[in-house]
């Protein structure tokens, strides 16, 4: 299925995107659209192929088949002769991935390095932005999402909720044009979840063009303008979240939201 959109304003495309683990296939062929400024969550159960696919939208996964649209770039893969995927343009995938902004589960927060160098690290050495310029802006970011009062603390001295937000001011700092998040709460302790989420939220209330991989049903639905629900790694239905939510079409999907009931 597809996300419907405008081509003239369409943030990213997702074309037939396959992907097999050896002789597993994850994914089987995806395909969606997301407009600016649309936040559009994936949910699924745990290994129906989500955090796979997201992967795939900036080449950490290099998918089997399909083509990945960001603005007028376009991300393929090839085989090598010994079977591997890799990129196809290299150059363009390192062009993309300085408009990608990525969040990952486990933060993958440099341990050795201050919150407030977590954030200038990117800008300085992929977009050469001059080290007083990168941190006024780092600073701005973190007092964005609450955290300028630990620029010079180590990962170590944070909460994960607090790791988690630097980790997407460190994502905000390379002024990305799509943000991804791969299960952002998962890692956290219940307390700490609401904090992260209210950082999302706002987000998504500036107009930022999001795409959530989350297990947060009743925050997907709320934050949301667009979802997909994944199945056995293909996307079974898509559409509003009230629709999905309120409505779904699939018994699989009937089956999967029947504990919010």
């Amino acid at each position: 299925m597809t996300v419907p959109t405008d081509s003239a304003t369409c943030a990213i495309q997702v074309h037939n995107i396959h992907k097999s683990f050896g002789d597993l296939p994850v994914l089987k062929g995806i395909s969606f659209q997301a407009q600016q400024g649309d936040v559009l969550s994936i949910i699924g159960a745990s290994g129906s192929g989500k955090s796979t696919l997201l992967r795939c939208i900036n080449h950490l996964v290099v998918p089997d088949q399909g083509e990945i649209h960001i603005g007028q770039d376009v991300l393929r893969s090839h085989a090598k002769r010994d079977g591997t995927m890799v990129s196809s343009d290299p150059k363009r995938l390192e062009k993309v991935r300085a408009r990608l902004g990525m969040v990952f589960q486990n933060f993958n927060l440099w341990s050795h390095r201050t919150v407030l160098q977590n954030v200038i690290e990117g800008p300085i050495q992929v977009k050469k932005i001059a080290k007083a310029q990168a941190s006024e802006y780092a600073l701005h970011l973190l007092d964005k999402v609450g955290l300028a009062h630990k620029a010079t603390a180590y990962p170590s001295e944070l909460s994960g909720g607090q790791q988690q937000r630097v980790a997407i001011a460190r994502a905000l700092a390379m002024d990305p044009e799509v943000m991804l998040f791969d299960e952002p709460t998962s890692a956290l302790d219940p307390e700490m979840v609401g904090e992260v989420l209210r950082v999302i939220r706002q987000l998504a209330e500036e107009g930022r063009t999001m795409i959530l991989v989350t297990h947060e049903m009743q925050f997907a639905r709320e934050v949301s303008n667009h979802a997909i629900f994944m199945h056995n790694g293909l996307c079974e239905e898509a559409g509003t979240p009230a629709a999905l939510f309120d409505h779904p079409q699939s018994t699989r999907l009937q089956q999967f939201l029947q504990p919010l009931a």
